[in-house]
């Protein structure tokens, strides 16, 4: 591969960049890359034009890459810049009826702190009132913050569960900068763009005011009004508090909490000691934190991917629970704003709940407790069995696009999840996904079903008995060049594939079109037979995603691992042939 010609007007570029840095390390790494450069190192001019061959995009989640110089990377260049435009549409929107008020939290990964900091400074100096969050905590704390502390915005600096070398930025809108189901959700449009025109890609460091003092840094660990210590208080409310009456149902739940015996994983991310207090606070007293994943670390040393999805991630949990004869496994990705789960099936044993079953398990558990007129909700690409445990409980239900900046804005919200481990099960406290509080509900499910004898995957078997089995499953091609994803899907538009595991395609919908959502990159075909497959580009890896569901009817229990088996065979023959069909 041949070696791209030397640009000197790149150069020029990259050394006025490192001249404005403010970050020592960021400006010294990208000269080191420029000598590499005018040595001819081979991949080093190639590396340094990717740094400046755009400016990182502002959209629906934020921002979110790589760390590391340049405009096209995370770095305090960029985030200034973005607090700037943040600071002006506050300021506009407000044009001068009142002062917006913004709470800005970070995680524990490579640069959070810092990226924080340098915000709080660029939105005080531009005479924003900002409160801080006192340490590193989960991003479901700063979304009940900007609810609970009526701020107009809020900003997490995090990357949720990304590979290490990576951060972002993501931001909510709360009063008076957005009206009522989107109060404290994610941006979405129109106001991303709106944020997005007033950030000056081209604004120099050196004309951003940066304040050194003059914004509050809210309570932390120790004090009594705590952020964190009024989350908890807030989230106990999503299970039954056990005592308030001497009566034998009391008693049998106090017992069944302290009987269950969970393992928890917070993967080196900052939830394990808000998820560990929300579960030893509500009675749940056996609970054993795996020891090498227990401490926040942006290394993220024992996973090859910081995310409960990706094999191998549950490994030591799971060791541990089937070591300590566990029930459940709760894990929180690094921001803890998902949830994974993991149960001992009587014939299979240990095993990762997929998304999409976590979501029937919580759906039916708050289906039973809502109040007529709530609405169950769930993304598209979820699978469509919370749709009939609704019906079954006569409430609504919708589906939405891909995200909780939708699924949250569903007006009578009850219950909202995305199969990718999200889900909101309070959302009059949290507008987004919330990985503890789901934590805490899915733990008392599980401590009420074994005080009857019955269990978690019981229910997984009673659902299907009465809605059908729901079969899901996924397939991601990975890409190097991002490019390749619009070729892919245009392809798959051009020539849409007219069977499916052997069954004819009697449905397709482009669902760029718009026809029952508003416009997304996304194409849907249905079979005849009711299975179901949608093939999207994925909005925060560059990878194309395909979700599988296959619905079969089960007459009896005793035929459950028989109808499993055909569906889990039928699901990976659609695999292979959606696998051959995209990478051509």
């Amino acid at each position: 591969m041949s070696t791209p010609p030397l640009d000197p007007a790149l150069l020029d570029r990259a050394a006025a960049w490192a001249a404005q840095d403010p970050d020592r390390h960021t400006a010294e790494q990208l000269v080191h890359l420029c000598d590499r450069v005018r040595t001819g190192e081979p991949g080093a001019t190639a590396e340094l034009a990717d740094r400046f061959a755009t400016n990182l995009a502002f959209g629906t989640a934020g921002l979110r890459a790589e760390l590391g110089p340049g405009p096209n990377r995370m770095n305090s260049m960029v985030v200034r810049r973005t607090a700037a435009g943040i600071g002006r549409f506050l300021l506009n929107t407000a044009a001068g009826a009142y002062r917006p008020r913004a709470v800005i939290g970070f995680d524990a990964r490579h640069n959070s702190e810092r990226f924080a900091h340098e915000s709080a400074a660029v939105l005080t100096a531009a005479g924003i009132e900002v409160a801080l969050l006192p340490a590193p905590l989960p991003t479901p704390v700063l979304a009940w913050a900007v609810r609970a502390l009526e701020a107009e915005a809020g900003i997490m600096v995090t990357a949720s569960h990304n590979p290490a070398a990576d951060n972002g930025y993501k931001v909510y809108t709360g009063a008076r900068a957005e009206t009522g189901w989107g109060r404290g959700a994610q941006i979405v449009s129109p106001v991303d763009a709106a944020i997005a025109a007033q950030i000056n890609h081209d604004e120099p460091i050196r004309d951003i005011d940066l304040a050194a003092d003059g914004w509050e840094v809210l309570p932390g660990a120790g004090a009594p009004d705590s952020i964190e210590e009024r989350y908890l208080e807030a989230i106990a409310a999503v299970v039954p508090e056990p005592g308030m009456r001497a009566d034998a149902q009391s008693e049998a739940l106090i017992a069944a909490r302290e009987s269950l015996r969970i393992v928890l994983t917070p993967l080196h991310g900052v939830g394990g000691h808000t998820m560990s207090q929300a579960l030893g606070r509500a009675g749940f007293s056996r609970v054993r934190m795996v020891p090498e994943q227990q401490d926040p670390d942006p290394d993220f040393p024992t996973v090859a991917f910081p995310n409960p999805e990706e094999p191998g991630a549950l490994d030591l949990a799971l060791a541990l629970a089937q070591q300590t004869d566990a029930d459940l496994v709760i894990a929180n990705d690094p921001d803890a704003d998902r949830c994974a789960a993991a149960v001992k099936f009587p014939l299979t044993g240990w095993r990762m709940l997929r998304g999409d079953e976590v979501g029937w398990l919580l759906g039916e558990r708050m289906a039973a407790r809502a109040a007529p007129g709530a609405v169950l909700a769930n993304s598209i690409v979820s699978s469509r069995m919370l749709a009939a445990i609704a019906s079954s409980h006569s409430l609504e239900h919708h589906n939405t696009l891909t995200g909780f900046k939708w699924i949250s804005r569903v007006p009578s919200l009850s219950f909202g999840y995305e199969e990718a481990l999200g889900y909101c099960v309070a959302p009059a406290l949290v507008r987004d996904k919330d990985g503890m509080s789901a934590g805490l509900l899915l733990a008392d499910y599980a401590a009420e079903l074994k005080a009857t004898g019955s269990s978690l995957p019981e229910v997984l078997d009673e659902l299907a008995l009465k809605h059908g089995l729901h079969a899901t499953d996924q397939l991601s091609i990975r890409v190097a060049d991002l490019g390749l994803l619009g070729t892919m899907m245009q392809a798959l538009r051009a020539t849409p594939p007219s069977t499916l595991g052997g069954e004819a395609v009697t449905a397709f919908e482009d669902l760029s079109r718009g026809a029952t959502l508003p416009p997304t990159d996304g194409l849907l075909f249905g079979t005849v037979n009711n299975t179901r497959v949608i093939v999207r580009p994925s909005g925060t890896e560059p990878k194309l995603k395909c979700y599988l569901e296959v619905i079969a009817p089960v007459a009896t229990a005793g035929d459950l691992p028989a109808v499993r088996a055909t569906a889990a065979a039928q699901l990976e023959r659609i695999k292979n042939e959606l696998a051959a069909l995209l990478r051509g």
